[in-house]
């Protein structure tokens, strides 16, 4: 069996991030634009973006709601924003209860709320209603947590969705167009088999990563439009 060696196409997530700007420089300097991270590992990504693009920056958090005993199984997601969006198929062909999806919801809902305290530290979450948003990731493979976070998005009333990525499946980037308004993979390799591969250092970014950078951001970009 021949060996798959992947070559390195980023340094780290902030290398990615000024590559990922370069294609998405169109959007540089819209008034109503937001760039949203995906965190933990989206968040350099995006704050290389949105210096760039001289745009505010924030984290939007999706939690996937997973059936008890099974949670491979998603059965929706919650994201920032209060967001529920519920897969009624998979609930209708499994017959899962009301009750069970508000148990799974109130427990995820605990643990995004948890996450918005330490990283926003009391700042509301962003109002993305009438707003061009950048969603980003530090990659995609299957893209079933940017797939949520797209449908809140669009629930919560964005005008313009986009994905950008610097790496992902070529079929996950084209499964994803037919729900975005854009969508930016900055490369798509085959055969992909992980994010990882295509970073020299794919360390795990870090809750204090995440509150510097955002920090960062509030100081040296616009801040981000706050929720009415």
């Amino acid at each position: 069996m021949a060996s798959f060696f992947a070559p390195r196409l980023f340094r780290d997530r902030a290398d990615a991030g000024r590559q990922l700007a370069l294609p998405l420089s169109i959007y540089a300097d819209r008034p109503d634009l937001l760039v949203l991270a995906l965190p933990r590992g989206g968040v350099p990504v995006a704050f290389e973006v949105a210096l760039a693009l001289h745009a505010p920056l924030d984290v939007f958090i999706v939690r996937k709601l997973g059936f008890p005993g099974h949670e491979e199984l998603a059965i929706g997601a919650i994201a920032t924003g209060g967001v529920r969006v519920l897969d009624e198929e998979v609930i209708k062909t499994f017959g899962i209860p009301p009750a069970v999806i508000d148990q799974v919801t109130a427990t995820e809902l605990r643990e995004l709320e948890r996450r918005e305290k330490q990283y926003r530290d009391g700042r509301p979450p962003p109002a993305v209603a009438g707003h061009t948003v950048i969603l980003i990731d530090d990659g995609l493979a299957t893209g079933s947590t940017m797939r949520a976070a797209v449908r809140a998005l669009r629930k919560e009333g964005a005008k313009t969705i986009v994905v950008a990525v610097p790496v992902s499946p070529p079929e996950t980037c084209d499964s994803l167009r037919e729900e975005v308004d854009d969508i930016v993979c900055a490369v798509t390799p085959e055969p992909f088999r992980a994010v990882g591969l295509w970073y020299a250092d794919f360390s795990q970014t870090t809750d204090e990563e995440v509150r510097e950078l955002l920090e960062r951001a509030a100081r040296e970009i616009p801040a981000p439009a706050q929720a009415s």
